[in-house]
């Protein structure tokens, strides 16, 4: 299984060694649950004020629940935050990937969310989490009640030329700067040893104007992967969203926890 989304075995045993050691810096108590679901075992690191309302945190891919250590740090007294580690991405969930498109990961996330005993949560995501956001939320109405998405995919489409110089260039072995802080060697190490998903299907304007619930999107302007003008530009004629342009930001945002924290509900 692990051949699917890893290059070597050797690679996942050192993915899965270091994430272990960064989870042990989670800044705030957590739990650590593993849901049984009919794609497969999938982790959820659930920290928080468990009186206040439940968020629900999807990465994006490549990633796992430490995209989301900033975030929790600071609203962690606010919200009862449920950061689940995707299917079929570098965490500890299991290695399957159904595809995109389909109803499977619509029905992985309600086992997820029947496991945790969620019913009605609010959902933050980025990137690839993004897109299974806007699945999710369009094949079930009234489970997501409130939605922030950062640089989602399925709306604008992707960026290719870009892509395609990045994954010559690994190709190739062209020299890539050396990483300065340990987040960003962690996800270089990472992407040397993983294989990620490269294409995400566009979301029509039909699945686009279900998205009723009150929606904040934070794009980049410079965005090397997704074309976030027409992300804005669909959002704008299909959905009440407010869409947030960040000048001269690209796929990796400047730190929006402040943003996020004051548009969910709590």
């Amino acid at each position: 299984m692990t051949a699917t989304i890893y290059k070597t075995d050797a690679g996942a045993q050192q993915i899965r060694r270091q994430y272990e050691e960064w989870l042990a810096h989670w800044p705030v108590p957590a739990d650590r649950r593993t849901v049984s679901t009919r794609h497969g075992d999938t982790f959820v690191l659930v920290s928080g004020n468990q009186n206040g309302p439940p968020v629900v945190l999807l990465h994006g891919s490549g990633g796992n629940a430490l995209t989301w250590m900033p975030l929790v740090g600071h609203l962690a007294d606010r919200f009862h935050f449920h950061a689940v580690d995707v299917i079929g991405e570098p965490g500890l969930s299991a290695p399957s990937r159904p595809p995109l498109g389909s109803p499977a990961y619509a029905e992985w996330l309600d086992d997820v969310l029947a496991g945790l005993g969620l019913t009605e949560v609010q959902v933050v995501a980025v990137s690839l989490g993004g897109w299974f956001a806007i699945d999710y939320a369009t094949r079930r109405p009234g489970r997501v009640s409130r939605m922030v998405l950062t640089v989602p995919g399925g709306i604008g489409r992707q960026r290719f030329g870009n892509m395609a110089v990045f994954l010559l260039s690994q190709v190739l072995g062209r020299k890539q700067p050396e990483p300065r802080s340990a987040p960003e060697k962690y996800v270089r190490m990472v992407f040397q040893h993983f294989r990620p998903r490269l294409l995400m299907p566009i979301f029509s304007a039909a699945r686009l104007r279900r998205l009723t619930m009150p929606l904040l999107v934070i794009v980049g302007e410079s965005d090397e992967l997704l074309n976030s003008r027409a992300t804005q530009r669909r959002l704008r004629s299909t959905t009440d969203a407010t869409v947030v342009m960040l000048p001269g930001a690209g796929h990796m945002l400047p730190d929006q926890t402040d943003r996020i924290g004051g548009f969910l509900h709590g």
